[in-house]
């Protein structure tokens, strides 16, 4: 089920992240961490090759440590892993595509990866600072891409995003433990 702009939230998640090298719960992480002992975690998305792996194992970890059923969070992981790929693809702002070709004018943080616990559900969602909504394209038998926000609509209970404005977007997903 699809779900349209909400309200605005890229500031609460920015907002109070503090930098740590490694979490309470032992994994290593370069960057800004907010750990989820009270169901709210948050960490920056760098934009490296290795971006999209590290927010499954955010991702993975995060609700390992929450005690959230395996179903839910292998759906949680594959959605996370959409959103992420989808933030770095399109979700650059046009200074940061600009500057793209060289590294050492490129901003820390590409995107924000957040996941908030609600009883037996979790909240996936994905800041970044484009001003484009995302698109649920057509679905082509033979094309090699665009199936990342069919697959999010199929394991997610609802989905959505914040209506665009200077700072960006946030693009979520809602997925809860069936059964």
């Amino acid at each position: 089920m699809t779900t349209y702009p909400a309200e605005p939230e890229h500031d609460a998640l920015r907002e109070g992240a503090v930098p740590v090298a490694e979490p309470s719960n032992g994994a290593a992480h370069d960057g800004w961490w907010m750990p989820g002992a009270n169901g709210f975690a948050a960490c920056a998305l760098s934009g490296s090759a290795c971006t999209v792996a590290q927010a499954r194992q955010f991702t993975r970890t995060t609700l390992q440590g929450w005690r959230m059923c395996p179903g839910l969070a292998e759906n949680a992981v594959l959605i996370v892993s959409e959103l992420v790929t989808n933030a770095l693809r399109y979700g650059a702002d046009d200074h940061t595509r600009r500057t793209a070709n060289y590294p050492h004018t490129e901003p820390f943080c590409h995107a924000w990866l957040a996941l908030t616990r609600q009883e037996r559900s979790v909240l996936c969602a994905v800041s970044d600072a484009g001003a484009a909504a995302p698109v649920l394209r057509a679905q082509e038998e033979l094309a090699e891409s665009g199936r990342g926000l069919h697959l999010v609509d199929l394991l997610s209970d609802a989905w959505g995003w914040t209506p665009p404005d200077h700072a960006g977007k946030t693009v979520w997903a809602t997925v809860s433990a069936h059964g």
